[in-house]
């Protein structure tokens, strides 16, 4: 799952629910938002605690549970992870990277399908929701910035720090393939190869342009 920091969900943690919230949790279709088009993950939390993942609608079966002090545990076929309670409600559930401060964001289907199927969408809502109406107008939307360092912005060029160095999208970080990728402000293009951009996602570079957006 990729991460992001957003600084609203501290504002809205005294409305969410607990995790421990079996009933809103279980059996719903949570979409996990990664910003990127080309692949579709589900995750189902059943009540026996069993977990399943559909990527792009392969199936793979884990484990889940809720070990108390708002974390919740997630087990894969190869790694575990750890994860605490960001923010809660019957869209959007938030779940804090353990040791990070930075979150993975999973939309209810029935929004995901609908209005929320966007960063910008997703703090609007929020916004809206539980912000809006008891603050002023005035009030500045939250930054959302993603785990490679990537500002969500309407600028022209996206920068990104990837540990293959930095590198820039011409645009937002949005449906990346086919994108336009330089390797500074002069729009030289970026060296072909395979550069990491969030928790698991990768898009590989071929004559300065992403080819191919991939999960690992």
């Amino acid at each position: 799952m990729k991460t992001f920091i957003a600084d609203i969900i501290p504002k809205i943690q005294k409305y969410s629910q607990k995790l421990d919230n079996h009933t809103l949790l279980t059996n719903q279709h949570w979409v996990v938002f990664d910003n990127i088009d080309s692949a579709k993950n589900v995750y189902i939390f059943r009540s026996n605690n069993q977990l399943l993942i559909s990527n792009n609608g392969k199936v793979e079966k884990g484990r889940w549970e809720n070990i108390g002090n708002n974390s919740l545990l997630i087990d894969l076929q190869k790694d575990s992870y750890l994860f605490k309670h960001g923010f809660f409600d019957q869209n959007i559930l938030a779940l804090k990277l353990d040791g990070k401060n930075e979150y993975a964001f999973l939309i209810n289907e029935s929004k995901y399908l609908g209005e929320l199927n966007s960063l910008d969408k997703i703090i609007d809502f929020l916004h809206s929701k539980y912000l809006d109406k008891p603050l002023p107008k005035e009030i500045e939307k939250s930054k959302i910035i993603q785990s490679s360092k990537v500002k969500i912005s309407t600028f022209s060029m996206s920068k990104i720090i990837t540990p293959n160095g930095i590198i820039f999208v011409e645009g937002g970080v949005t449906l990346l393939d086919g994108r336009k990728i330089y390797k500074n402000l002069q729009k030289e293009p970026a060296e072909d190869g395979k550069y990491k951009i969030g928790f698991m996602w990768f898009i590989y570079v071929k004559d300065g342009e992403a080819i191919k957006t991939t999960l690992f």
